[in-house]
């Protein structure tokens, strides 16, 4: 059985929000929260950074026909989020289908397993996250699948239009509704790295600047020197 879901309506100000997520780290909200955050995927090469809406993608395992199916459906920009059921050995991923989806406009790819063609992949320049690679594939069999429906990447519940935000570092999912607001905030965060270095160029230690020696010290047991 196949199932398609309704691609969700644009939350308002959200070109604004990827924009600005655009520019600043994954490493950054990783100082925030745990919550969104997917384990054990990465990029095949470095650099590498996406953000966009994403189109999920479900299928069973040993086949990849409703991966295929949704290359036809996805919008310039999206991110192609696809939950293999926890399939570690077969790859639904190589090249044909990265050269599909670059040809389709997609963004980039978040793959929970594993990706095929090492060589083919680098050559098309188009970002995509895994757990590693393999030579063993899935195949085309027509059994069932489901496209823009809520999956489970890495533990994360990805759903429809969920924003996308990966780097070099790893890749968070949120909530499209938020990430104004959280881009906002990382942006802040990052303008105070110069002064940060700034003041250990001067000679401060990031102890102080952090606040971490004032915090150690009220912990310490009086008894003991300083060192």
């Amino acid at each position: 059985m196949f199932t398609i879901g309704e691609r969700p309506a644009k939350v308002p100000g959200i070109d604004e929000a990827l924009a600005a997520l655009r520019k600043v780290g994954t490493a950054t909200l990783g100082h925030l929260t745990d919550f969104g955050f997917a384990p054990g995927l990465h990029p095949f090469k470095r650099p590498a950074k996406v953000v966009g809406l994403a189109y999920t993608v479900h299928i069973p395992r040993l086949d990849s026909s409703a991966l295929h199916y949704a290359l036809g459906q996805i919008q310039p920009g999206e991110v192609i989020v696809v939950d293999t059921t926890g399939e570690s050995m077969r790859s639904p991923w190589g090249g044909g289908v990265t050269y599909a989806a670059k040809r389709a406009g997609a963004a980039g790819a978040v793959v929970d397993g594993v990706l095929t063609d090492w060589e083919e992949l680098m050559s098309y320049g188009l970002d995509v996250w895994s757990r590693g690679f393999t030579s063993l594939t899935t195949r085309g069999l027509g059994l069932e699948g489901a496209l823009q429906v809520p999956v489970q990447i890495a533990g994360v519940v990805v759903k429809p239009g969920d924003v996308v935000f990966a780097d070099s570092d790893g890749i968070f999912f949120l909530n499209p509704a938020d990430a104004g607001e959280i881009a906002a905030r990382l942006a802040a965060m990052e303008a105070r790295e110069p002064e940060t270095r700034r003041r250990i160029d001067a000679g401060e230690k990031l102890g102080d600047i952090s606040g971490a020696v004032k915090k150690m010290d009220a912990l310490r047991d009086p008894s003991r020197p300083k060192p």
